[in-house]
């Protein structure tokens, strides 16, 4: 590891803003949060996939992967994030870095004709160029290489020091963010500014989730002024620094550019959630309070008042159908990138019993927030499979809500199951998206496909019935001439 990236993840794992860092004393957070990889156990969660998830998002730049083709292709499009335009985001180009590269010393001219080449086919408002392991540990200067070719091209040519054994996937959302904040956020001024101006971090638009938060702002006259970086454009990044307030979504992807945004341009920050009914009303009464504190109309408090009575009673209304089904019905939570206290919060709203919540990627502070929620807290850490499927197996819980990885330990158990990574294919952000959570539960739970192959095989009720692939050695002498 360079001694630039030495320094830098040392920085950012002493993180002042986690409450978790500042917790321990001073010789644990030298050792900062990493754990040693293994082999394999980087795969689908380096550092450099952890950039790119944060990063991938902004739709109308081009995003290219100095390194071997197989990290951009293993990167590509991982997750539904939704454009309401450009398509730039989804080329998935890299400089294809081979051997001979490395023995010839090429990569950097590799990649300065990449970027030229990208720039010349696509006029992309900027390039951001991503480091895997490669090309750090040959000693690529892509910051010197993206200097150059801003200056030569006149196009920004954003650097991401996201090598993938610096760390895993959520030191990598950090070093995308640091990579924001130095190179982008602050360069371009906003066309115009308003008092109700907000930034939402960490809301990558899965599935086009911004897309049910976005409305119920603009019933308030609250102006998102960039989402970073769900369905982001280069220029809203670029003059986000004229936010009035920053609410974080995830606070251990992006709490570092947050507090960063506060040092420097005085922007307030706060952590919440568009999951569940309670924690949409609590995230919008929060942004309407922190807005008039810092110059908003008065009267948006009432207005906010007036909007979350309107949208909890529509919600509760479509809802009311699935209750009966749901009332009483077991979960096990086996979330990855979902807050887990989230959903916690917006399964208990409409009935239903926690059995176990995972919190193997949750911070201290989600896991206060689950005691607060829950009256017998259940957290797990991580579960091995076959746990996993002893405890569905026992009838301990009614459907599995998980990422696709555990999809088959459930339907092998013969239980439900219930996408809510970032794979699946229904958005569940504010009052509309727990909506269609709920009815996707409710279709799980109540599909007769469950109880038909949960019933014994006719073999196994009677001894004169014998499955097709027996033969001529059958019990009740069936093919036997």
């Amino acid at each position: 590891m360079g001694e630039v990236l030495r320094s830098k993840t040392a920085e950012l794992f002493n993180e002042p803003g986690c409450a978790k860092n500042q917790a321990k004393s001073e010789k644990e957070r030298k050792k900062g949060c990493s754990k040693p990889l293994v082999p394999g156990a980087a795969a689908g969660g380096c550092a450099f996939d952890g950039a790119k998830i944060a990063l991938e998002p902004i739709v109308d730049v081009v995003h290219l992967t100095h390194g071997p083709s197989a990290c951009e292709g293993n990167s590509w499009d991982n997750r539904h994030a939704a454009t309401s335009g450009p398509s730039t985001y989804r080329l998935g180009l890299t400089t294809d870095l081979s051997e001979l590269d490395i023995v010839m010393g090429n990569g950097e001219k590799r990649l300065y004709r990449a970027i030229k080449d990208a720039i010349a086919r696509y006029d992309p408002p900027a390039v951001f160029v991503y480091q895997t392991c490669v090309p750090a540990m040959i000693g690529d200067d892509i910051e010197a290489v993206c200097r150059h070719a801003a200056e030569k091209t006149g196009t920004p040519c954003i650097p991401v020091l996201s090598a993938g054994f610096s760390g895993k996937k959520n030191f990598g959302n950090k070093l995308a963010g640091e990579a924001l904040f130095k190179h982008v956020i602050g360069t371009i001024e906003p066309e115009y500014t308003t008092p109700t101006d907000v930034n939402i971090l960490g809301e990558y638009n899965i599935v086009g989730e911004i897309w049910q938060i976005k409305p119920l702002l603009e019933k308030l006259g609250i102006r998102l002024l960039a989402n970073i970086t769900g369905d982001a454009r280069y220029r809203d990044l670029a003059g986000a620094h004229r936010a009035r307030v920053n609410m974080m979504m995830c606070s251990a992807a992006l709490i570092n550019l947050a507090r960063q945004m506060e040092e420097r341009w005085g922007i307030p920050y706060f952590e919440g959630s568009f999951y569940g009914i309670a924690d949409t009303s609590a995230a919008l009464r929060t942004l309407a309070r922190m807005l008039v504190e810092r110059g908003a109309p008065e009267d948006l408090l009432q207005r906010t008042e007036v909007l979350i009575a309107a949208e909890e009673a529509r919600a509760w209304a479509r809802i009311e159908p699935y209750r009966e089904i749901l009332k009483g019905k077991r979960v096990i939570l086996y979330t990855g990138g979902v807050k887990s206290w989230s959903i916690v919060s917006a399964l208990q709203e409409i009935g239903m019993k926690i059995v176990a919540t995972s919190v193997r990627k949750s911070t201290e502070g989600d896991k206060e927030r689950i005691k607060e929620i829950m009256d017998d807290p259940h957290m797990v850490g991580s579960v091995p499979a076959r746990e996993m499927y002893a405890r569905l197996a026992n009838d301990e819980a009614d459907i599995l809500l998980s990422g696709g990885k555990t999809q088959y330990v459930g339907l092998k158990a013969r239980r439900p199951w219930l996408d809510i990574n970032q794979e699946r294919n229904y958005a569940y952000a504010g009052y509309d998206g727990t909506v269609a959570l709920v009815a996707e539960l409710a279709k799980s739970l109540s599909n007769p496909v469950w109880e038909e192959i949960r019933r014994p095989a006719p073999w196994e009720i009677s001894a004169d019935i014998v499955p097709l692939d027996c033969g001529p050695q059958s019990r009740s002498g069936l093919g036997e001439a």
